[in-house]
């Protein structure tokens, strides 16, 4: 069942746009165009009172960024769940099946779901919807065969099914399920990493075991690290996948509940490399964010 967006969130929503034409640090008289984040904030403990851009301090390649404004971003979501249905995968069907449906039962009202399944290539099992039913019907075409083109998967994914989002649609997520293994692709690790930081898409990981046994990669990381890289590196969370049931409660939550956006002018940014983000805050508050830019200079 999904979960509804209430009169509150509606009314939060609507000050939170109006707020990223306000500026709490504005003392050059800027205009409201800059670079727009997407942050995962939470407060932990008793204290539950609004994050504010005075908590925060941000950096880009080493120099400290003047944060125009931090303001709650409770807008629907768009989720794509990637999964690796390859013929050696040591899950069955079944429990792929079950792991994908929890995420329809977690989702808020607007959220939607899309649902891709590889091996050598990638494939649609649903399009966007917010139908259990549908999900659950759709989800009988999963197989198992061939081998596991993880990057190629992703690669396909951000071209035809994330960009035609954008720039309309802020929050968009990608959860992989598997174990991170990539047998074949023509994509590479690095430049898949770059295009989901640049596109500013997160992504999260329901991690199986890896399958080689943490065999080493000449050309690229381990398995283990593939799914662990590509979700912290981009401001996402890894999970276990036995716990696709709390996995699946905790993304839907963060991403409706703990979502910001962040707008700063960037200065010194000039670059011909990636540039690196740190973004840090006191003891209290738990933050994530992707962990770079993409080069001003091409």
């Amino acid at each position: 069942m999904i979960r509804f967006l209430t009169i509150a969130t509606i009314c939060l929503l609507m000050l939170a746009i109006s707020g990223l034409g306000q500026s709490r640090r504005n003392n050059r008289g800027d205009s409201i165009e800059g670079t727009v984040l997407p942050v995962t904030a939470e407060r932990s403990g008793k204290n539950e009172g609004p994050i504010k851009v005075e908590d925060l301090f941000l950096y880009e390649n080493g120099v400290e960024q003047r944060i125009r404004n931090f303001v709650p971003d409770p807008s629907p979501s768009r989720i794509m769940i990637l999964v690796d249905n390859s013929q050696t995968l040591p899950v069955s069907i079944d429990t792929l099946k079950k792991a994908v449906m929890e995420f329809a039962y977690e989702i808020f009202e607007g959220d939607q779901l899309f649902v891709v399944a590889y091996d050598e290539k990638a494939e649609i099992i649903q399009e966007w919807t917010d139908d259990a039913k549908k999900m659950a019907a759709s989800l009988e075409t999963f197989r198992k065969k061939g081998n596991p083109n993880l990057f190629d998967a992703l690669e396909i994914s951000m071209k035809e099914v994330l960009i035609p989002l954008m720039p309309g649609t802020r929050k968009t997520a990608v959860v992989l399920v598997g174990d991170g293994l990539d047998r074949g692709s023509k994509a590479t690790f690095d430049k898949i990493l770059a295009d989901y930081q640049n596109e500013n898409v997160t992504v999260y990981s329901l991690q199986m075991a890896d399958r080689t046994g943490g065999a080493y990669r000449r050309d690229q990381p381990k398995a283990t690290a593939i799914m662990t890289r590509l979700a912290e590196e981009t401001g996402g969370r890894v999970f276990p996948f036995e716990e696709a049931q709390a996995a699946a409660k905790a993304i839907c939550d963060e991403l409706r509940r703990n979502r910001y956006l962040l707008s700063y002018l960037p200065t010194n940014a000039t670059s011909f490399d990636a540039r690196r983000l740190l973004l840090t805050a006191p003891d209290g508050i738990g933050i994530r964010m992707k962990s770079a830019q993409p080069p001003n200079v091409k």
